[in-house]
């Protein structure tokens, strides 16, 4: 069954939250010797989802943020949790939706699941800085208005 494709609503513990969706193949250059992911890997893969998300569920070109525009997204907390191995040729559907917006911060919830199983969950806080001056700045107002127009109230 193909996984729901954009924004869903997910309603499971608490007020809907809009979860923006991507399902990515697993690859040998995802995988260790053991022919499982190798834990790394997912970070990549959650980063690779956070550029679609801003992209294509917001409509802010993730490359015109960090090239022309210079501001950057660095996650500076990270927590995961690694329930289940995925292996080469499966496809997992990469969930993230907004946990908070703050001043100059985001909170993530990512979620990586394959036929229905949780295999590794993610929250990130990531923080929009000058990529210049190498310090944190105010959302930008294109980005709270796509974040406003798209996230219920969190």
């Amino acid at each position: 069954m193909q996984a729901p494709r954009g924004l869903s609503q997910d309603v499971a513990g608490g007020p809907p939250a809009a979860r923006f969706e991507r399902d990515y193949r697993i690859r040998f250059s995802h995988c260790d010797p053991a022919g499982i992911v190798f834990f790394p890997q997912y970070l990549v893969l959650f980063n690779q989802l956070v550029e679609d998300w801003f992209t294509e569920g917001l409509g802010i070109s993730y490359a015109d943020m960090l090239g022309p525009r210079r501001i950057g997204l660095p996650i500076v907390r990270l927590e995961c949790d690694f329930r289940a191995i995925a292996r080469m040729g499966e496809t997992l559907t990469f969930s993230v939706a907004v946990e908070r917006i703050g001043g100059k911060s985001l909170t993530l919830a990512l979620e990586a699941r394959g036929d229905g199983v949780l295999r590794v969950a993610s929250r990130q806080v990531l923080v929009f800085t000058d990529l210049d001056a190498h310090r944190a700045i105010a959302l930008p107002e294109d980005v709270r208005a796509a974040l406003a127009a798209s996230t219920p109230a969190v």
